[in-house]
Parts: C-alpha cells; sequence; structure tokens
C-alpha cells in the first residue's frame, strides 16, 4: 500500500513560543508513550494503540516501511480511521492554533497530518522532529536557563508556610507543586506524583516562562533538597542551588503550627475527599498520616516513634467521630519541636553566609521588589 504525501503541508520548527505561549499540542503517539512523559498543553488522540504499535513497529523492523504501512492497514480499518480522524477534527475545531506530533516527526505525523487534510482540507501543521526534539529542546532549556539566571531562595522552617508565600511572588517557581508533593515525610498527595520526564518537562517550561515574563527578575525558589517525594532535581539545579542567596522567612512558632495543622490534616483530607467517598477519604487519609510517621520512625528512634503514633491514632480517632481537626495539634507540635526544627536548625547553620535576608513575608516582598 502506498501512501501520497501532499509535501506542501506545513511544518513548524521547534521554538519557545511553543511552550510560553501553551501552543495547543495534538499527540499522536500511543497511549504508553504518552504516560511516560509528555507536556502540559498536549493531548493524547494516538494513530495508533499500543497494541497496534507494537505489531507494526516488529514488522517495520523485519520487512521495512512498506510493510509495515501495509499491516498498519490491515489494524487501522476504515472505522476505525473514521473514528481517529474524527477525534483529530474535533481537536482541531477547538485549538485551531494548535500543532501535531508523533515520537520523531515521522511517518506517523505525516500519516496524521495527510489524513487530516483529506477528510476536511484542514492544513494543520506537525512539528519538526516531534516529540523527541521537543523534549530535547526542553532539556537543553532546563540546563542554559539553570546556568545562566540568577537564583534565590526562601527558606523558613518546617510550618512557615513557604509555599503559600511563594504563590503570592508571580516570578517564583514551585518545585513542590510541579512534583505534586509538599516535600516532606508528609508530603505525599491523593493524586500521584509526575513521571520524572514530565517533571523535567515543567520545570524547563516555568523557567522559560519565567525568564520570557520576568527577565530581569531572579527566580525565586524554595530551598529544597535533591529529591521531592519519588523525582529529583536536574543534577546541576542543586548545584547552582547550594550558591544561591537565601531570604529566610520568619514565622511565630504559633503560626507555624496552625499552618502546619492546616496542610497535615484539614487540607490531606479535603485532598482525599476530592477523589474518594467520604469513607474511603478518611481511610486514606489515616494510611497516610500513619504510614508518613512510620517512614520517620528510625529517624524519631522507637519511644518517640511510639509517643507520637499513639497521639496520631487519638487524634484520627477523633477527627473521624467529632470531624474536629484540633485534635491533631498535640502530635503535629510535637512533631515540629522534638524533630523538625533541630533538624532544620543544623542545616541553617551550614548556611549562614548565604542568607541576605530575614523577615515577615511582606517584608520580604518589599525586598524582592528593591532587587
Amino acid at each position: 500500500m502506498n501512501i501520497h504525501f501532499d509535501n506542501d503541508l506545513p511544518l513548524v520548527d521547534i521554538n519557545k513560543s511553543l511552550f510560553i505561549d501553551d501552543k495547543p499540542l495534538l499527540d499522536v503517539r500511543a497511549e504508553l508513550e504518552f504516560e511516560q512523559g509528555a507536556f502540559p498543553q498536549a493531548v493524547n488522540f494516538p494513530l495508533l494503540s499500543n497494541q497496534e504499535r507494537h505489531e507494526v513497529g516488529t514488522r517495520y523492523k523485519e520487512a521495512g516501511q512498506d510493510q509495515a504501512i501495509e499491516l498498519g492497514a490491515e489494524l487501522v480499518t476504515d472505522v476505525i480511521r473514521q473514528q481517529r480522524v474524527a477525534s483529530w477534527l474535533e481537536f482541531i475545531a477547538t485549538n485551531p492554533q494548535g500543532v501535531l506530533y508523533c515520537f520523531r516527526g515521522g511517518l506517523r505525523s505525516k500519516i496524521s497530518q495527510q489524513w487530516i487534510f483529506e477528510h476536511s482540507g484542514v492544513r494543520f501543521p506537525r512539528i519538526n522532529g516531534g516529540y523527541k526534539a521537543l523534549r530535547r529542546f526542553l532539556i537543553d532549556s532546563n540546563e542554559r536557563l539553570i546556568a545562566e539566571r540568577s537564583l534565590l531562595l526562601v527558606s523558613g522552617s518546617t510550618g512557615s508556610g513557604k509555599t503559600r508565600f511563594l504563590e503570592k511572588i508571580p516570578y517564583s517557581v514551585d518545585l513542590e507543586g510541579l512534583a505534586n508533593h509538599r516535600g516532606s515525610a508528609f508530603g505525599a498527595r491523593a493524586t500521584p506524583q509526575p513521571t520524572q520526564i514530565n517533571f523535567e518537562n515543567n520545570l524547563a517550561i516555568d523557567l522559560l516562562k519565567q525568564e520570557a515574563n520576568f527577565p530581569e527578575k531572579k527566580v525565586v525558589l524554595e530551598d529544597e533538597g535533591r529529591n521531592i517525594g519519588g523525582v529529583h532535581l536536574p543534577i546541576s539545579l542543586p548545584k547552582q542551588m547550594a550558591q544561591a542567596s537565601i531570604v529566610h522567612l520568619n514565622v511565630s512558632d504559633e503560626e507555624r503550627l496552625q499552618t502546619s495543622l492546616q496542610e497535615y490534616a484539614i487540607d490531606m483530607l479535603s485532598d482525599y475527599q476530592q477523589h474518594y467517598n467520604e469513607e474511603e477519604a478518611f481511610t486514606q487519609f489515616r494510611a497516610a498520616i500513619l504510614e508518613s510517621l512510620a517512614r520517620i520512625k528510625k529517624r524519631l528512634g522507637g519511644e518517640r516513634y511510639q509517643r507520637l503514633n499513639r497521639l496520631a491514632e487519638s487524634a484520627l480517632q477523633e477527627h473521624e467521630k467529632t470531624g474536629r481537626s484540633e485534635a491533631h495539634l498535640a502530635w503535629v507540635n510535637d512533631l515540629l519541636v522534638d524533630y523538625y526544627d533541630p533538624m532544620y536548625r543544623y542545616q541553617l547553620e551550614q548556611k549562614q553566609d548565604r542568607i541576605v535576608f530575614v523577615g515577615n513575608q511582606q517584608e520580604i516582598m518589599d525586598y524582592l521588589e528593591s532587587l
């Protein structure tokens, strides 16, 4: 089977505006490829299913392109083809300014582009080099921007509300938000973390937008470790962060306790309630609290762990029975005072020479605006 390709159909070279402007992306790779790595503005409507792609790929290796195309035509019947083209045309109707791509910008995207043209007359553009080239561009962008942009870190004791503070700074990059994790033993959310590839892609896109919108501003980040839950920062970023200046957020102990209660009890339960029914949400919430404590059991020590575990169990029972989240204050307070604070003070001592400003939220905001 021979496919006639219209060589005049548009081809788009990769540039930063694809990501800065959130250009709608039509991804025609198989579902499995999309799950492994994609872009936030991409929608997946495959040319070939996972199984079809596997079979066509095997035929390509064994017998060449013509035989692979022949098999693809057998697998993608006229009815299936009509359904897939209909999905693409629906996307195009909503996103006429979009572009499409496959893995390397080759046969799959060319076939998809040709079918769209034959069925509708729409000359929908495809990306030169496909996903692989887009991914390479973002990897290179991460390295360039991490090296070129001036970083400023926000530090503060556990419960000081650093993430909420960053939300008020338009030229900040929220690493924990990108990682879908609060960055501590109690940081897991109801939904999974992104793949490592997606985390890196999204970080590069945020850095590109920060560069485009705030070229004269420092990139403000939370002072993080190398890992945020199960994802890790690009190797060059922790190296740059280790040399960056720091502003330290001062918050009273009472405010820190209330913020921690909000995050560990109220927000965490609310997160589960958005994805489960009432009973299952509390079951998941209970498991998350107790598993998080168990995760730091060795560092807490046996006696301290048992005490905190008893307090947490009691608080969970009270919370479930009465709906009162204040029951968690006892174990949250002990966790802050006995575990997080000593660890944070030690870490901060190692960074004293890099602290350029100390203040509350408004004072730090004023300082940032003065830079």
